[in-house]
């Protein structure tokens, strides 16, 4: 059967509607901004008398007599004024203008999507924060949140920010699982993508969260304001170091929170291990601590990757080598260990005559040691030993010799890393996203934040010794030969770099040979010498320098 067409009143009828509404709406708009004063002085005018009745109402009745008389004889004096009436009638007029303007809103509570949000905060720490014994619970289905939940603001896009939250004493906040079951859980209610601070009030039962900001990326490599022996490894926030650094960032000059590590003979954590995902930034922290060492010490850089990362390095005052194979590392490292132990044989020398440490054993000596795993994996498979063991002397004997070892490795190789240097790596950095569990496995401790799954590089946490753990942003010290670095960043790495040293010929064929420094004169000895101390020399040797090593490029031929 065929459609028969519909009444052309029908079909017509919503677009004449619609229009009709629009035309309408569009008179009403304009009605309201032609009367909009009209509009203005009847609301004042309400709100005046409003507050006259309320004003007439709260007067005694004893007294109403008197005013009644004291506003007529006011009328009556106004009346008789020359221009009295008008100047009341524009004094009323403006009056009432006042009282009917449009005040801003202002929010004193939660409106109801926060309120449906806190309450249903509430009833999801029900389960956690509640006993069935307890008589008078602070927690219960159906419960009053306004009780526990305090200090509370959202965002903009009713998503919270900061909350005070009054748990039960009998709660076993001093566990760190049941701590970190509350923190997953207000983590996941309150809204992920951020990092949340937990400052848990054990003695008043109280817990705060807060939304922590994100760090500055806007610092690149400098000249730091420090002493020799301390080394900025990034910044923080404000209130978790007591130290701040005036720093030039990309916004101009300012004073920046610092993570100062500090090494030499009375540094209680000496030595540094960095653990992160690849890209995550060790080696550019690596690569800042390397430039912030070269004015007062000596670096020797052993890279397992072979990608070039330190070729800015190659040849500069300063840099005794930049090793990238296995040869040539195996050789660097076993020289740095016979200097140790020449170090510490002339210290105690001297020591023993009753005079100062020779000038070379003072001068601080780096070890930065980029990815180890894979050229342990190389020696294993040339049958050669690991250059991890070749650490053992540096790292127990470095502090008291001027040597620090730097170590970076990558998450899915800290298995590899050995007990030695576990052991004497007391600071520690994790950096690039990892789940609480890993930087609590690197760190010793899982952070008070909620680590986030996307960060820019250099971002991560710090923690020194058996110091709290603080959140870290490291510098922007980029590789300078590198296309995707930023002109910028480019040359605030190439200012920092020292002079580059002028090779001959043959030096140029023995690149990277490490030469140890002349052994001085060994001090005169009393007849009834003593024997070493264990803690400062590992083995006692009667002459006063290692027999010098050969090149790298020698031995890899």
């Amino acid at each position: 059967m065929a459609r028969r067409p519909l009444p052309r009143i029908l079909s017509s009828g919503n677009a004449q509607i619609a229009r009709s509404r629009e035309i309408a709406r569009t008179a009403a708009d304009s009605a309201t901004d032609v009367l909009h004063p009209l509009i203005t002085i009847s609301r004042g005018l309400r709100k005046l008398a409003a507050t006259a009745r309320a004003k007439w109402a709260a007067t005694p009745k004893e007294r109403r007599g008197p005013t009644l008389f004291l506003v007529a004889a006011c009328v009556l004096v106004v009346a008789l004024v020359p221009y009295g009436p008008l100047l009341a009638l524009v004094t009323v007029m403006g009056a009432a203008a006042w009282r009917g303007r449009e005040r801003p809103v202002v929010k004193t509570g939660p409106d109801d999507a926060e309120i449906a949000r806190l309450k249903g905060l509430y009833e999801a720490l029900v389960p956690y924060l509640s006993l069935p014994e307890d008589p008078e619970p602070l927690f219960s289905h159906g419960g009053d949140w306004s009780a526990v939940f305090g200090d509370y603001a959202f965002d903009e896009d009713g998503r919270l920010t900061r909350l005070r939250i009054s748990y039960p004493p009998y709660f076993t906040d001093g566990e760190p699982a049941a701590r970190a079951r509350i923190e997953h859980l207000l983590h996941a209610k309150s809204g992920r993508g951020r990092e949340y601070l937990f400052d848990w009030d054990e003695e008043g039962n109280r817990l705060t969260m807060h939304v922590l900001p994100a760090l500055p990326t806007t610092i690149a490599a400098q000249r730091f304001v420090t002493v020799p022996g301390e080394t900025v490894l990034g910044f923080t926030d404000a209130d978790a170091v007591q130290r701040t650094v005036p720093v030039r960032a990309s916004d101009g000059t300012e004073d920046a929170p610092a993570v100062v590590w500090r090494t030499g003979p009375r540094s209680t954590e000496p030595h540094l291990l960095a653990v992160g995902q690849p890209g995550s930034g060790t080696t550019s922290l690596l690569r800042s601590i390397a430039l912030q060492a070269l004015p007062h010490g000596d670096v020797l850089i052993v890279e397992g990757s072979g990608t070039g990362e330190y070729a800015c390095l190659v040849g500069r005052d300063g840099v005794l080598a930049v090793e990238c194979g296995l040869s040539g590392a195996l050789t660097s490292l076993e020289w740095a260990a016979h200097e140790t132990e020449r170090r510490l044989i002339a210290a105690n020398r001297a020591r023993q005559a009753g005079l100062p440490a020779p000038e070379d054993t003072r001068r601080p000596l780096w070890i930065l040691l980029d990815r180890p795993s894979v050229l342990g994996h190389l020696a294993a498979a040339d049958g050669r030993p690991d250059p991890q063991d070749l650490l053992q002397v540096p790292l127990r004997h470095g502090r008291a010799a001027q040597v620090t070892v730097v170590v970076a490795e990558q998450f899915d190789s800290v298995e590899t890393l050995g007990e030695t240097v576990r052991g004497h790596t007391r600071a520690r950095v994790v950096l690039g996203p990892a789940s609480p569990d890993q930087i609590a496995a690197v760190l010793g401790t899982a952070p008070h934040t909620t680590p986030v799954p996307d960060v820019p590089p250099g971002r991560g946490y710090a923690r020194l010794g058996a110091g709290p753990v603080v959140r870290l942003q490291v510098p922007a010290t980029p590789d300078p030969y590198d296309d995707a670095t930023s002109e910028a960043h480019r040359q605030a790495v190439l200012e920092l770099l020292p002079e580059r040293r002028t090779a001959t010929a043959p030096e140029i064929e023995t690149i990277g040979a490490i030469e140890p420094p002349p052994a001085p004169a060994p001090a005169p000895v009393p007849a009834s010498e003593p024997d070493l101390d264990a803690d400062t020399a590992p083995t006692r040797r009667k002459e006063p320098a290692p027999t010098p090593l050969p090149s790298p490029v020698a031995a890899e031929g």
